[in-house]
């Protein structure tokens, strides 16, 4: 790296510092990461706090939802280099992210790289802005693991698909406006071949979710029902009977959005070890020496995360390897809620007590190990396709 590039990062670094300092509320500077504390956006989004609109409204201004993406498509269009200060000075003031969405972590990139120039300029801005809520329609009752199973059918109409089946796991179903969904569109082809991936609005007749209550108390998954659902046809990402290239480029997305959750924060903005400080006067040995290793391990993963990110700045996507990130970072978060269960004590138990709904969120750990592929299923391709080990 050159001098002058040092010096325009530096700059970069002062001009950031000083427009979060002025443009970030006080109240988002808590750095929760809990369920009440995200903004999900989306057309019936209802803002927890005046302080969340304003600083979603400040950051989708300024492209700063989506640093990476390019202008045009609503982001800043940051490079690497410049993204890594922008995650630095977040952390620095502990800010809030100003918006979470599967329009970001998934749907965005698979845009970027198979959607027409049209698609991009039509999708990408709302997402950015936290106007469009998106989930998505990938698992079904007979395709889970097996993912190329899916039976969800569109059958060819000519100007549109008409789509009949049933998605399952689909996460905030209920509350998203669109669904990016795996559909057969070819019923005789191999199960890897004709299917293809589309965009559907929830809002269209035939459209309808039930939401499936979970062992932690909540319902973020639904069951989908598509029932006689036109499709038009320019709402096709990729081409048609292509929509498996799609679904792995997309499904690699979001194991590393997964894995993002051994970043090293409870929730509440703060590390474990500041946790379990605060909830035990003092902590045995055993405990201290469980928690200093979770956290080194945490450290290493989210190294670990940069230097895909890396690789991937220079052509060099994560691939087969995402697996190996969506294993360790899930089991690592299941890790910290057990030690944070451990340090709680019998007070940890309790679901609306004086350390919170504690039990409810470790008991939600545990999804994290079915949701995106399995954790079997994970290690399986780690042995398989990273290690090269015989089947």
């Amino acid at each position: 790296m050159t001098e002058m590039t040092k010096a325009s990062l530096e700059g970069f670094r002062a001009e950031l510092r000083a427009w979060l300092e002025e443009n970030c509320p006080e109240e988002m500077r808590d750095g929760k990461r809990t369920e009440d504390g995200i903004c999900w956006g989306g057309k019936n989004w209802v803002f927890t706090s005046e302080a969340q609109k304003l600083w979603l409204d400040r950051c989708a201004a300024k492209g700063y939802t989506v640093p990476r993406w390019p202008v045009e498509y609503g982001g800043a269009g940051l490079n690497r280099d410049q993204e890594k200060i922008f995650k630095e000075e977040m952390n620095r003031i502990n800010a809030r992210s100003p918006l979470e969405s599967f329009g970001i972590w998934m749907l965005g990139p698979a845009l970027l790289h198979f959607g027409s120039h049209e698609q991009k300029l039509h999708y990408l801005p709302p997402i950015a802005r936290g106007e469009i809520r998106w989930c998505q329609g990938y698992s079904e009752p007979g395709a889970g693991s097996d993912l190329a199973s899916v039976q969800t059918r569109g059958e060819d109409k000519g100007d549109h698909w008409l789509v009949n089946g049933q998605k399952i796991w689909t996460s905030y179903a209920d509350k998203a406006d669109w669904i990016f969904a795996l559909v057969r569109t070819d019923r005789e082809a191999p199960k890897h071949k004709g299917i293809s991936f589309l965009l559907i609005d929830m809002e269209d007749p035939g459209v309808e979710t039930r939401p499936i209550k979970m062992i932690s108390g909540i319902s973020p998954f639904c069951e989908t029902f598509f029932t006689d659902v036109k499709v038009p046809k320019h709402q096709i990402v990729g081409e048609e009977n292509k929509g498996w290239d799609v679904a792995k480029y997309l499904l690699t997305h979001e194991r590393e959005m997964i894995s993002g959750g051994a970043g090293g924060l409870t929730g509440t903005g703060r590390a474990l070890g500041a946790v379990l400080k605060e909830t035990m006067e003092e902590m045995d040995a055993t405990l201290r020496a469980d928690a200093m290793r979770c956290e080194i391990d945490t450290l290493a993963i989210g190294l670990t995360l940069e230097r895909y990110k890396d690789q991937a700045e220079a052509g060099q996507g994560a691939g087969d390897a995402s697996a190996m990130l969506k294993y360790m970072g899930t089991e690592l978060n299941k890790q910290r809620h057990e030690l944070m269960m451990s340090a709680g004590g019998s007070d940890a138990l309790e679901w609306d007590g004086p350390l919170g709904n504690r039990a409810g969120d470790w008991l939600r750990t545990k999804a994290n190990s079915i949701e995106g592929g399995t954790s079997e299923v994970m290690l399986s391709i780690v042995s398989r396709r990273v290690l090269g080990l015989p089947g």
